[in-house]
């Protein structure tokens, strides 16, 4: 059967079932003819590229992208800056709440609490 009568062909043979079968079964008739026809224009579109382009090669691989389980943050002197900015100005008030809760003791925790934040975040990563 040549591909120009394919649509023509279904198209008779769907208005025959119809006639045979009656109303109650014109939207699947329907949608099987539209299916039908889908396929043949999709058959004649790639014969179309076939025949301009050739037969379609093998599909690119997806590329290769290294895998990393952590990303590494930010190490620079913008990112120590901004911590030991943070830091400073959360030991502000943490000082005050500990010296006026534990005296000297308490204002000296907070220090040494801030001195081993930044000491710790500077540190080398292995």
């Amino acid at each position: 059967m040549p591909e120009n009568t394919l649509p023509r062909d279904e198209m008779r043979a769907t208005i025959e079932a119809r006639r045979d079968l009656g109303p109650d079964y014109d939207s699947a008739l329907v949608e099987s003819f539209l299916d039908k026809v889908d396929d043949a224009i999709a058959a004649r579109i790639h014969a179309e590229l076939n025949a301009r382009m050739g037969p379609p090669s093998a599909p690119m691989p997806p590329p290769q992208v290294p895998y990393t389980p952590y990303p590494e943050p930010p190490k620079g002197r913008n990112s120590q800056m901004w911590l030991a900015l943070g830091t400073l100005a959360l030991g502000i008030p943490l000082g005050a709440i500990g010296a006026g809760t534990a005296g000297f003791f308490g204002f000296a925790l907070v220090l040494m609490a801030i001195v081993l934040v930044n000491v710790m975040a500077n540190l080398p990563r292995r």
